[in-house]
């Protein structure tokens, strides 16, 4: 079924929060009038894409995720996210266009990790030329691209983009290795 471009956008924004969410957050961080953005949600949940797991508040379904691109992935797929790469396949911090901050990630944790040393200046630097988005699929992992071609219509800026990153990473990262471990 084809999704409207509201409804796929309120879907997105679901995606990025992870949690259950009061529908005027929701609109708030689509940036859409609350009243339609509550008739999208009543529509999605009768569509089974989101769920109101308590009065008021939504949370987007598996059903939902596939909706906007997102494949459930098996244990197998998330060690594989999860293995650090060889150093040709390594992500390279750059400050610019031909600046080298010298600092490389081999994987997904190692990412992870690093993020919080790495000028938020160099994560504007890459997001928007859509460097993560990449790299992150060439790890396999499209969740984790698609939360970053969305954060980047955020239009979020400086300490307040690392931060975010950081949390989407390191949330994916805990995911993963329980969907590793089958303990999802």
């Amino acid at each position: 079924m084809n999704l409207s471009p509201e409804k796929s956008k309120i879907l997105g924004v679901m995606l990025l929060i992870e949690k259950p969410e009061r529908a005027v957050q929701i609109a708030k961080e689509v940036g859409m009038a609350f009243p339609s953005v509550m008739m999208h949600i009543i529509g999605l949940t009768r569509m089974g894409y989101t769920v109101s797991p308590e009065k008021g508040s939504y949370i987007l379904t598996e059903k939902g995720r596939k909706a906007i691109g997102i494949p459930e992935i098996n244990s197998e797929e998330a060690k594989t996210i999860l293995e650090d790469m060889p150093q040709n396949k390594s992500f390279h911090f750059y400050a610019g266009l031909g600046k080298p901050l010298n600092l490389e990630a081999r994987g997904l944790q190692d990412f992870c990790d690093k993020l919080p040393m790495v000028n938020s200046d160099s994560i504007t630097f890459h997001l928007s030329r859509g460097d993560f988005e990449a790299w992150f699929t060439g790890l396999g992992d499209l969740e984790l691209a698609k939360k970053a071609s969305l954060l980047k219509e955020n239009k979020l800026e400086g300490k307040q983009l690392q931060e975010r990153l950081y949390h989407i990473i390191r949330e994916r990262c805990i995911t993963l290795s329980k969907v590793a471990r089958h303990e999802v």
